[in-house]
């Protein structure tokens, strides 16, 4: 039986076909599930509108008041993060696309960033962005993009970097997706799980985190976004490249001081 978070995202976008193409899995696998798994919470929300809180609110709740709290500077890291993991793992919906437009710069690279996303997503129509995403991660044949780290690294997908990365993923206890059939080494995902351990939600330490992203995200994924930037197809995404980009770079050089 569907729970409620489940039911709430599959009417908000008509039905399991349209949820399933909305987050690029197969039909029969979205009629299989019970509740939203733990690591698609992101881009069905994305997809849908429905907040990641009524979606699983055993993973997304509020924190009791006898909880650590996290630091303000790591919940504003799991945002950026999500952020990008919802972006990079299936197009905005038009909920998103609104929320992204009200977003608020500074004088900082970073919120200068956050400003052209903003006026890019005011100025996009829904439609737009989907042709976007669709040409440059899926494709006829494939994108103009490949988004996996086995890709970026080897050439080539399912490679080693997806055998370590899951080597790691088992080390922290984070379990695959149930009925995910994409590789655990997507942007997407990788995004989210840098989120998750970044708000508490995967528990780490914080040299555990460095390592994680030193060993999985640093080494390629700032070149996804470089191509991003770069790519003549797109107007929105190439801002979402340029802010994954810059964020990267802060995340390296925090880790650095870190050490």
């Amino acid at each position: 039986m569907r729970d409620a978070g489940l039911c709430h995202a599959i009417n908000a976008v008509g039905g399991v076909a349209q949820l399933a193409r909305k987050i690029g899995v197969a039909q029969p696998s979205v009629s299989n599930w019970n509740r939203v798994p733990a690591q698609r919470v992101i881009a069905v929300e994305a997809a849908t509108g429905v907040s990641r809180k009524q979606l699983r609110p055993d993973l997304y709740h509020e924190p009791a008041v006898e909880d650590d709290p996290i630091d303000p500077v790591d919940v504003a890291r799991a945002r950026e993060y999500a952020l990008l993991a919802a972006l990079l793992s299936c197009p905005p919906s038009n909920a998103l696309l609104r929320e992204i437009a009200e977003l608020r710069g500074d004088a900082m690279p970073l919120g200068r960033a956050h400003a052209a996303m903003a006026e890019a997503a005011s100025e996009a129509m829904t439609t737009g962005v989907e042709r976007e995403y669709f040409d440059l991660f899926v494709g006829l044949g494939r994108g103009e993009l490949l988004p996996y780290a086995s890709y970026y690294l080897t050439g080539f997908l399912n490679e080693r970097p997806l055998s370590r990365l899951r080597e790691s993923l088992a080390s922290l206890g984070i379990e695959r997706a149930e009925n995910n059939f994409e590789p655990e080494d997507h942007a997407g995902t990788l995004c989210e799980i840098m989120s998750g351990l970044a708000a508490g939600r995967f528990p780490a330490s914080p040299e555990a985190q460095r390592a994680f992203f030193e060993k999985h995200v640093a080494p390629w994924m700032g070149r996804l976004f470089a191509d991003m930037e770069s790519t003549t197809s797109a107007k929105f995404y190439r801002t979402v490249g340029s802010l994954g980009h810059l964020f990267l770079e802060i995340e390296a050089e925090a880790f650095t001081f870190a050490n």
